[in-house]
């Protein structure tokens, strides 16, 4: 009997005595594992190359658990007669991923949580062609996700090998053994995946959960619906024991870059993958969370919302896109049905030159403060992996989004910046955030109103208050102070972590407070010319 412990993946060999010859297509391995109370599992087993299939399993049930393999082949005896047993244990470690389990939606449907109910807060990053070979492994891959980590991340957003921004199979996508496909679309090429099993490994062994996005949308009326359900079968087979989130597609309802008839692809795209969500659904023992990547907004086309678990937002590429972030959150988050939000794309930093720290910033706090439960970064560089002596290159298009070398990006001081973010909300319950834009009194200008340029407030009543001030905000008033609630006050300077203790908070009759003036008179209320988080706390 072998021995395994809770949430940890286990895996199974089976060889077949039968030779075939097109083993990936004609052959359907499967195994019923028989948990302690009696309920079955049937976990796919994945082609492995030759006449090998391989099975993975997670439990976080202790006991013994039994099991039996299963062959489409009803006369292939050397597949058929497979059975074992195997033990699971505590866990005894500290990665949060096996110690609190995989992750899956709150019950109120607002945030993500680990199986045992602890919360789970998404601070994302953009590695969308990070199993490409030009992110060298082990070295350049382990160095990024150790930056990662220390940083405070817990999501990589990572693309199961079938890109954006190129075509099939051009050589900018292949790893250190090919492409996950052969080049007529034929059948997988496992040994692409056991390349990739190393770096989503790596992740999870690094306590990195990997947002595994299937492919690009625009790949479906390219490859058909049967491919790409087959595609995702494998992927299902491979990760679904791992703590992953899947992602159905990438800019799943936007065409390919030079489509001749970009409406009917959009349109055939759309309905397309509400197809391959059901069916990745029902072949997904594990229940992994699913969402979609959108090219603009899931909600503009609500039939996709039966097939994914949380909303996943793409919000702009520009210090500009503000407005259109605040307004897709907030939309999304008062939105029916009922969904936990994240940003998965927005402003990569460097990008066109600009998206900037500040901007980074004003766009997590913007995003979070309005009822996101996550948000991801990126770097321009780092998501499609530019090297110092090999830029990425032009798009399908012809232009390129910048020569930046991810070695240089991943440095960008925006990744630590919300890292820092992170670890302030994480000293509250963070999960019962609610906005609360009546409790900031401020004057805004037109123009700011318009772009959504001014400062967030959420909190919990009676507990704590969070409010980000964007730049040029100095004059403003917290008002709604409850009675008997006696609050102190401090500021958090966004950029490093710094704090200022400002002391206790005392409304005055019409319960309104105001930040006292650096030097009386002055009207300065500020130390620093940025922006920053005040933070109201329950004595």
């Amino acid at each position: 009997m072998r021995y395994v412990m809770q949430n940890c993946i286990i895996e199974w060999s089976f060889e077949s005595e039968r030779f075939y010859k097109d083993p990936f297509n004609d052959v359907d391995v499967s195994v019923i594992f028989t948990e302690p109370n009696g309920e079955e599992k049937v976990i796919p087993a994945f082609w492995a190359g030759e006449n090998t299939w391989r099975v993975r399993f997670a439990s976080p049930k202790i006991g013994i658990h039994k099991f039996r393999a299963l062959c489409s082949d009803s006369s292939n005896l050397s597949l058929n007669t497979q059975k074992g047993e195997l033990e699971v244990i505590p866990y005894e470690g500290d990665n949060p991923l096996f110690k609190h389990g995989p992750i899956r939606v709150s019950e109120n449907k607002r945030y993500l949580e680990h199986l045992d109910g602890t919360p789970f807060f998404w601070l994302g990053d953009t590695w969308w062609m990070g199993l490409c070979k030009r992110l060298k492994w082990p070295e350049e891959f382990q160095i990024l996700t150790q930056d990662r980590v220390e940083k405070g991340f817990s999501v990589i957003q990572i693309v199961a090998g079938i890109y954006p921004d190129m075509s099939a199979f051009d050589p900018r996508g292949a790893n250190e053994v090919g492409f996950p496909w052969e080049k007529d679309f034929s059948r997988i090429n496992p040994n692409y995946f056991d390349m990739a099993d190393l770096k989503i490994g790596w992740l999870i062994k690094s306590g990195l959960i990997p947002c595994i996005v299937g492919c690009w949308g625009y790949y479906l009326p390219l490859l058909g619906i049967e491919k790409i359900k087959k595609h995702w079968k494998y992927l299902v087979a491979r990760y679904s024991a791992y703590p992953v989130i899947w992602c159905l597609a990438g800019e799943y309802d936007m065409p390919y870059y030079l489509s001749k008839d970009k409406n009917r692809d959009r349109d055939l795209q759309r309905e397309g993958w509400i197809d391959v969500g059901r069916y990745l659904r029902e072949i997904d023992p594990f229940h992994r969370p699913v969402t979609i990547h959108p090219g603009t907004y899931a909600r503009e086309f609500t039939p996709i919302l039966e097939v994914i678990d949380f909303d996943m937002l793409q919000t702009g590429h520009s210090d500009s896109s503000i407005g259109n972030t605040v307004f897709r959150v907030s939309q999304s988050y008062n939105g029916e049905p009922r969904k936990p939000v994240v940003n998965g794309e927005v402003c990569y930093e460097g990008i066109g030159g600009q998206c900037r720290e500040q901007i980074q910033r004003l766009m997590f706090w913007a995003t979070i403060l309005n009822g996101a439960c996550g948000y991801t970064y990126g770097a321009n560089g780092v998501w499609q992996i530019n090297r110092r002596e090999e830029p990425y290159g032009p798009s399908p298009h012809g232009m390129s989004w910048g020569n930046t070398p991810w070695e240089e990006s991943y440095r960008f001081p925006g990744s630590k910046q919300l890292g820092i973010a992170k670890r302030l909300l994480e000293r509250y319950q963070w999960w019962k955030f609610e906005p609360h834009p009546e409790w900031v009194e401020v004057e805004i200008t037109e123009e700011n109103k318009k772009n959504h340029y001014y400062p967030y407030c959420a909190g919990i009543p009676k507990e704590v208050r969070i409010i980000y001030l964007p730049l040029f905000y100095n004059n403003f008033k917290i008002k709604d102070l409850e009675d008997g609630v006696v609050y102190r006050a401090y500021l958090f300077n966004p950029v490093d972590g710094d704090e200022i203790k400002v002391g206790i908070v005392t409304p005055s009759s019409d319960k309104k407070w105001q930040l006292p003036e650096l030097v009386e008179g002055s009207g300065m209320r500020l130390p620093i010319y940025q922006d920053w988080v005040l933070v109201l706390e329950a004595s």
